[in-house]
């Protein structure tokens, strides 16, 4: 293909990246790429820190004691550096790779799996965001807080739907801008989680803690059930890290910034997440009062980062991080608007959803999905109903497996990405971006996703404190039977009785931005030769960072 100028090349050369659903749409507009290298960075950071974090590691604490829910997050983090570095290789929407490179059938299932997930986790953080308000307005925790929570689910869901009335850009500056306090906030709280550990606060009567209370009530809880029953938390406190590929579609240059936010992973899992929560465990003991409520409740007031002011006697901080909690949940919130739209619209835009979904306006947003999305955060006055919360624990339950199917998919994305690529003829040194860990990154993070899935199969099966219960394994192992059945239906309603894509099939340019090939080459090159040149600290530097 040719250019104009030299201009037009190397603007192509910058935007060169696999990127499947920017594509023209229902013949009315396409997706913008207003998402800058800051908006990327932040949401590779801080985007999915919320309710799962912050309140639902209360219950893991309880359940698995803070040994299980360090060495839990350890292991589920490292899964998603190995997926996230495949996915930043891949770079788009995550069922069009499942479509290409492994089934059809199953790209049909991820996706709406994908699309499911985030459908019910928005008024799921809705509502637990409607609940952080009634850390002040039911001080007393009587159950009957000044103003409904009904008010204040209506007052966030306002305010997610202004946000996307502003499209991608609304998006990416929200997520800036929350995430940035974010960070600031678990920053914070780990430089006073050891001020608290070494009995630096006057407040405190427990003066110095060290690892006491690993040894009294002890590091691990329930056994070898309590360390598989955290797994579930931990999935759902990473889910959204995966958002920093599906927004590479409307980034302005994905060459650029998918690589630098993929690396930014690495840090969030290990500052954000391992070293805050083992801090947690030193400060907070898994038998505290409350904590077990915190997992799917939303409350606040049984977050362990909450409570770990309330034992120190610190006053003013609770309401300080409280307030960060909500504000952590409108952003993931934020974040299931745009997760659930952009993946429908991609399934619609593939002629796997009704073909009216697949419409973009002239500003870039998908607007009649986008307002089929917000109608479903409606689902959180469910909760004022009777028997709203045995309703709500149902949908949840759909969402509960659904990341480590999306994660694990990838993975296998890319282990067959990798052999089409090679019998093409193209080497890694023709990816704008290749994954730190090659094919063998991808190949263990697929093993543990496996393997998440069969130790909470165990937990499904044999409860905490109970026996084997239908009732009680479906709300744990929904998730399964209804991909199988999506995966099935898509099989028998277009006859398709094979399974697998053949290598020889697979078009690995397929999506791709238009570029000129060999000047795009040419600046890989050319950049690998400059960095090849530089001292071993900064390409350590360039590697990580």
């Amino acid at each position: 293909m040719g250019y104009e100028n030299k201009k037009d090349a190397d603007v192509a050369v910058e935007s060169g990246m696999s990127s499947p659903i920017h594509v023209e749409s229902g013949g009315q507009g396409k997706l913008r790429t207003s998402l800058k290298g800051r908006h990327m960075q932040m949401i590779a950071i801080g985007g999915s820190i919320g309710a799962g974090l912050f309140v639902g590691s209360g219950g893991a604490l309880a359940s698995g004691g803070p040994g299980s829910l360090v060495i839990d997050f350890i292991i589920t983090g490292f899964m998603l550096l190995l997926t996230v570095n495949a996915l930043g290789e891949l770079a788009g929407s995550f069922f069009s790779y499942s479509v290409r490179f492994i089934d059809p059938a199953w790209g049909f299932a991820m996706g709406w799996n994908y699309a499911m997930n985030w459908l019910v986790v928005l008024p799921f953080e809705l509502t637990t965001a409607g609940i952080t308000i009634t850390f002040w307005t039911d001080p007393q925790n009587t159950g009957n807080p000044s103003i409904n929570v009904g008010v204040w689910i209506t007052v966030f869901l306002v305010l997610i739907v202004l946000i996307n009335i502003f499209g991608v850009r609304g998006y990416g500056e929200v997520e800036f801008i929350l995430g940035l306090i974010k960070v600031i906030a678990v920053i914070g709280f780990i430089i006073l989680g050891i001020v608290i550990d070494c009995g630096g606060v006057p407040t405190d009567n427990r003066g110095y803690i060290g690892a006491h209370y690993w040894h009294d009530p002890g590091a691990f809880a329930n056994g070898f059930k309590g360390f598989c029953s955290v797994f579930v938390t931990a999935s759902f406190a990473f889910g959204g890290t995966e958002l920093v590929g599906l927004a590479a579609a409307e980034a302005e240059n994905p060459r650029k910034t998918i690589p630098k936010a993929t690396k930014q992973v690495f840090w969030r899992i290990s500052l954000f997440y391992i070293i805050s929560l083992f801090l947690l465990g030193l400060i907070v003991p898994h038998d505290s009062n409350g904590l077990s409520a915190s997992a799917g409740s939303g409350d606040t007031r049984y977050s362990p980062f909450v409570l770990s002011f309330q034992l120190a006697g610190i006053k003013a901080l609770p309401s300080i991080f409280n307030a960060v909690i909500t504000l952590s949940v409108i952003s993931v919130a934020n974040s299931c608007t745009f997760g659930s739209t952009r993946t429908i619209q991609a399934l619609c835009e593939k002629g796997m959803g009704p073909r009216w979904g697949a419409k973009i306006d002239k500003k870039g947003r998908p607007w009649v999905v986008l307002i089929v999305v917000l109608l479903f955060g409606c689902l959180a006055y469910i909760n004022e109903a009777s028997n709203g919360s045995t309703i709500f624990t149902w949908l949840l339950s759909l969402s509960g497996l659904s990341n480590f199917f999306t994660w694990g998919s990838i993975c296998l994305a890319h282990i067959r990405f990798r052999k089409a690529w090679a019998r093409a003829g193209r080497t890694t040194d023709d990816l704008p971006f290749a994954a730190m860990f090659g094919v063998w990154g991808s190949w263990i993070g697929l093993t543990l996703n496996i393997l998440c899935l069969i130790a909470q199969f165990y937990v499904a099966l044999f409860p905490i404190g109970g026996s084997p219960d239908a009732k009680a394994f479906f709300e744990s192992y929904l998730a399964v039977p209804v991909v199988i059945a999506f995966f099935v239906g898509y099989k028998l309603w277009y006859q398709q009785w094979h399974l697998g894509v053949k290598v020889s099939e697979m078009n690995v340019d397929e999506g791709r931005r238009e570029i000129d090939l060999d000047a795009f080459r040419a600046e890989l090159d050319a950049e690998r030769a400059e960095k090849a040149t530089w001292p071993w600290y900064k390409r350590q530097w360039d590697f990580w960072m």
